[in-house]
């Protein structure tokens, strides 16, 4: 059963803050991490805010920068249709079409996506664990198969479930945000926060702080993006692995790039030893093993999510393999 609470439509951008700026407030945009939260008690807002009738946080352009704006209330399938976005950021695309199912695609927004609540079961079952206020986190302990093995600080061990994540901090992107304070930009890399920094806390938003929209730079000549998900079931499953690649070639050299893993941390987490292996590098099979190395050092899997390991070197490969083939 759903809480009681107030809904309430924004008609504009400033309201929206106003109202999102009260205490026991929550934000409402395609609704579908929303009413999982609520009907697994994750919290019980005093009031709902809905977004839907700002037409400009919505709408795919391009800046006199050449830039790319995405506005926060996309839908996810929007963006894994765009004709631009699969020409110039191939790996969102890829990305987009791998979120959850197609119902759930031309419902869910990106602003949605990048914002969602983690989806370990202590956290959304009866739990009172560590992320909801309490002193334990299960999961160390418990059924943790699909958890972290990085960036837990031993403290919290989910991992960030957005598809989207990854791929657009691969891709340098940022995040514009608007609230009581005014607006401010902040790349998709720092968004999220990590349990040491504060572990009843995803994202870097204050309250009454609003995602309008994401914002990507022009690709670099010799760009190519890519995106790896894999998980238990062919639908509806979250990312046991995922990996977002945006590499940049002077022919088969790599000249620069970026490397970010999903379902990896608490965070999309960027992997520079893998950016620092491979950069100014050709791919080959050896750079391949390197980096397959470099990724999984540090890594803490906990007794049930070993098997993530393997898993990772053998994306790693793959991926690296498959764009090597591509140039």
């Amino acid at each position: 059963m759903l809480p009681n609470f107030s809904y309430l439509r924004a008609r504009s951008l400033e309201e929206a803050i106003r109202y999102l700026s009260h205490d026991g407030s929550r934000v409402c945009a395609g609704g579908t991490d929303l009413l999982g939260c609520l009907r697994d008690g994750v919290f019980k807002p005093a009031t709902v805010v809905s977004l839907n009738r700002l037409e400009q946080l919505r709408g795919i352009s391009e800046t006199p920068k050449g830039e790319l704006r995405i506005g926060a209330l996309v839908t996810i399938a929007d963006i894994a249709r765009h004709p631009l976005i699969g020409a110039k950021y191939r790996a969102l695309s890829m990305a987009a079409s791998e979120v959850a199912s197609p119902q759930l695609r031309n419902q869910g927004t990106l602003g949605g996506n990048l914002c969602q609540k983690p989806r370990c079961w202590y956290y959304r079952g009866d739990f009172n664990c560590l992320r909801k206020g309490g002193l334990t986190c299960y999961a160390a302990e418990g059924e943790n198969q699909f958890h972290c093995i990085f960036g837990s600080d031993d403290q919290c061990f989910i991992v960030h479930p957005s598809d989207t994540a990854p791929a657009l901090a691969a891709l340098n992107a940022r995040v514009h945000i608007a609230g009581p304070e005014g607006e401010r930009y902040v790349p998709v890399e720092s968004f999220h926060v990590l349990p040491a920094e504060d572990v009843q806390r995803e994202t870097v938003l204050e309250p009454g702080e609003i995602v309008t929209d994401v914002v990507l730079p022009p690709p670099p000549k010799g760009l190519r993006s890519t995106y790896r998900k894999v998980r238990a079931r062919r639908s509806w499953d979250f990312a046991r692995a995922g990996l977002a690649l945006a590499l940049q070639f002077d022919g088969r050299r790599v000249v620069d790039g970026r490397v970010v893993a999903g379902g990896a941390a608490p965070i999309p987490w960027r992997s520079r030893a893998v950016e620092d292996v491979i950069r100014g590098r050709t791919i080959d099979d050896s750079l391949i093993a390197a980096a397959s190395d470099a990724f999984v050092e540090g890594a803490e899997p906990l007794l049930n999510n070993q098997y993530k390991i393997p898993l990772f070197r053998a994306v790693i490969e793959e991926e690296l393999s498959v764009m090597a083939a591509s140039g």
